[in-house]
């Protein structure tokens, strides 16, 4: 009867108990690009505040470099929907991808993720070597227009990346085409210290790849691509208002997870992600690293309307400058 009694109360005590706090071990941030780039990071600023905000759990980032993040979002979707995997994911590999990919991307960027959270955006900047003539946008313009032939070799983080598209779109509106070569590297931060050593010429890279250098003196900066000019960058002009009006092509940053996520884990990631972009400490350190952090709605819903949007109006670039891009 005692033995009876004591597994009763037991069984009620499991019964009645809340279930454990998510997470219960380590989340893995994957990204597709290798360390040193923009990806990695805005990633790793991320993770090292995302985990104390989760009820003090950890968060590692994993790189699984490979076509501009095409490699890893193919692999991502096919991973368990528990929260415990995460990707770090850009306009590269969910906006640009599929749009100007031969035969599009394996991937659905609408149907085959649980959108989670934005991160942030942050305009291409266009760098080249200290030692290159050009120092304003309209002295690098005629420089570039100039030039021989295939004597201009331009560096990107990699084919179909954010980079590779915003070259050949700069190369178009110029209406230079395709008479600069194309070196890809495997992230943004090899092909920023490609330029930087004099290797390739001229890139647009995205800036959070490429502040580190710029403020080191070890590549020069002569434009960037938004609208207005990023705060911690205020002498960098912008192409639209010194030489191309209009001109405007930005990345992004956004968390996501594999399709079919629990409801209640969503959306505690998304308020754990809210809160973290909050803190004033890692806007700063964002700023910093040329990421502006996401100030709109930010919920689920928020990111999947802005994936929905920038699928369009990457659909219109890519029909515009005829890019086509063979990973």
């Amino acid at each position: 009867m005692f033995r009876r009694a004591v597994l009763g109360l037991a069984l009620a005590a499991c019964l009645s108990a809340p279930a454990s706090a998510y997470p219960e071990r380590t989340i893995t941030l994957v990204t597709g690009f290798a360390p040193g780039g923009s990806t990695d990071v805005t990633a790793r600023l991320v993770a090292d505040r995302l985990g104390p905000a989760l009820n003090n759990g950890r968060v590692v980032v994993e790189n699984r470099p490979g076509a501009a993040g095409i490699v890893a979002s193919d692999w991502f979707r096919r991973q368990p929907p528990d929260g415990y995997t995460l990707m770090l994911v850009e306009a590269s590999s969910h906006a640009l991808a599929p749009n100007a990919v031969q035969g599009g991307t394996r991937y659905d960027v609408m149907a085959d993720y649980t959108h989670i959270a934005m991160i942030g955006t942050g305009p291409m900047i266009i760098v080249v070597p200290p030692s290159f003539p050009a120092r304003t946008p309209a002295e690098a313009i005629a420089r570039l227009k100039g030039a021989p032939p295939d004597t201009m070799p331009f560096a990107s983080s990699g084919v179909a990346s954010m980079p590779h598209l915003s070259a050949e779109m700069f190369a178009s509106v110029l209406g230079l085409g395709s008479r600069f070569p194309h070196v890809p590297y495997r992230s943004g931060g090899l092909m920023v210290e490609s330029i930087a050593r004099g290797e390739t010429q001229w890139g647009v890279a995205v800036l959070a790849s490429a502040a580190g250098q710029v403020n080191d003196g070890r590549v020069r900066a002569v434009a960037v691509t938004g609208l207005e000019r990023f705060p911690s960058f205020p002498d960098v002009p912008t192409l639209a208002e010194s030489v191309l009006p209009g001109f405007d092509l930005e990345n992004w940053f956004a968390i996501i997870g594999p399709r079919g996520m629990p409801p209640e884990v969503t959306a505690e990631l998304n308020r754990a992600i809210r809160s973290v972009i909050a803190e004033t400490r890692l806007q700063e350190r964002l700023l910093v690293a040329g990421v502006a952090p996401w100030t709109r709605p930010n919920e689920p819903k928020d990111t999947t309307a802005f994936l929905q949007a920038e699928l369009a109006k990457f659909r219109t670039v890519v029909a515009r400058t005829g890019v086509s891009l063979d990973p």
